[in-house]
């Protein structure tokens, strides 16, 4: 398994996770959201899904990959196809990357496990995209919140808050 910043191409007829996740506040209800993509590029299962319990968004995004990974599974996808996945959180993609810090302790298990299912497919890469580019997956988490999508920003820009006189 590997984390990269660039672009690495995988073997042919691999699977694309794009997963995000929302809690509100933060630390609150988690939001949970990922867009599954099969082989010949079509999107074939996507995850808008509120869990019941709190957390911070760190956590609420490695539960939304661990819900993808399990739902390949139970397609009996994982042994047999390579599987790329996308976050914007940087965190997720170090953690599960080829040479981790020291992990959040509170989230060290959970961590674990996603590293367990990820060996389940016979190539698996993590890597990490800026936030504009996991749109699709950030809007089905914080629909399952209920919440509104972010606004777009244009690639390089950030918004400005205005203040009021």
């Amino acid at each position: 398994m590997t984390a990269a910043r660039a672009a690495t191409p995988l073997a042919p007829g691999a699977w694309v996770i794009h997963c995000d996740g929302s809690a509100w506040p933060n630390p609150g209800r988690m939001g949970l959201g990922a867009v599954l993509t099969g082989p010949d590029g079509t999107v074939q299962h996507q995850i808008s899904e509120a869990t019941t319990f709190t957390g911070c968004n760190n956590e609420a995004e490695l539960r939304a990959l661990m819900l993808a990974l399990q739902w390949l599974a139970l397609q009996g996808i994982a042994t047999s196809s390579p599987v790329q996945v996308f976050s914007d959180n940087s965190v997720l993609v170090e953690q599960l990357g080829n040479h981790p810090k020291a992990p959040i302790e509170r989230l060290a298990t959970l961590f674990d496990e996603a590293r367990e299912a990820l060996q389940l497919f016979p190539q698996a890469q993590v890597q990490w995209i800026p936030r504009h580019r996991n749109g699709a997956a950030d809007t089905l988490a914080r629909a399952a919140l209920g919440l509104a999508p972010k606004a777009a920003t244009p690639q390089g820009q950030t918004l400005k808050k205005c203040r009021r006189r």
